[in-house]
């Protein structure tokens, strides 16, 4: 449901914005709030809405979908249940509200990177911005690699991993077409690449050595040098052959 209503849907008494003035006490906002007499926090339909969002995302991705509860969420909130249920509808939706902002956000962080003319430049970048979003947003990682119970063409890492691949499709194209290779299988190997450096973020998530840029030398090492080398019609060398 939409969250400009405030949080009338717990019982408590609300002000003529709508806005709940019996949050408990002591509880940090997500957002700056007004604070009645008596000390207790008083938010907006919207800032209540971006603190449940905040507080999901951390539940998430530490216990994950199946282990995260509504009222872990609400208690952590300082609200009850109906809450949750009135600016989602419920955990599913809280869910996928979490899952499309993190798929944009990083998104939006390999696309903005691509700025670079060169094809091996551009591919240093994707693996840096890849890099950039699981070193600043690793809780949103740690979600975007658990598939999605939520029955939506998105929030799975293979659909994350596909979006992703097809941002960098046409630059792709260009560098086959420039190679004399058939650019119809651009798009094939947009996932090759795209899959090779998601997987080696997945693990580095863990272990976080070596750093960053080193990790992005090595990536570009192998995806940029087996490109250099590549055979225009490659054929199995093993006796399997279909």
């Amino acid at each position: 449901m939409n969250g400009s209503n405030g949080d009338s849907a717990d019982g408590r008494r609300t002000s003529r914005t709508g806005a709940a003035t019996g949050a408990s006490p002591g509880r940090r906002a997500a957002a700056p709030a007004a604070r009645p007499r008596g000390g207790r926090v008083r938010m907006t339909g919207k800032q209540r809405r971006e603190q449940l969002l905040d507080i999901g995302r951390s539940v998430f991705a530490e216990r994950g979908y199946d282990g995260t509860s509504v009222e872990e969420i609400a208690e952590r909130a300082g609200v009850s249940k109906p809450v949750v249920y009135e600016h989602f509808g419920g955990k599913e939706g809280l869910y996928a509200v979490v899952v499309d902002r993190e798929m944009q956000l990083l998104l939006d962080m390999v696309t903005g990177a691509l700025t670079g003319g060169h094809s091996r430049e551009l591919l240093e970048q994707a693996a840096f911005a890849l890099m950039d979003y699981i070193d600043t947003s690793t809780d949103g990682f740690k979600i975007l690699v658990r598939d999605s119970p939520v029955a939506q063409s998105t929030g799975t890492f293979a659909s994350l991993i596909s979006d992703i691949a097809t941002q960098v499709e046409d630059i792709l194209g260009l560098e086959f077409k420039a190679r004399g290779f058939d650019a119809r299988l651009a798009p094939m190997y947009s996932q090759m690449l795209v899959g090779m450096v998601a997987l080696t973020g997945q693990w580095w998530l863990e272990v976080r050595k070596p750093g960053k840029a080193e990790v992005a030398a090595h990536l570009v090492n192998l995806a940029w040098h087996g490109l250099e080398g590549m055979e225009r019609h490659p054929k199995l060398v093993g006796d399997r052959k279909t």
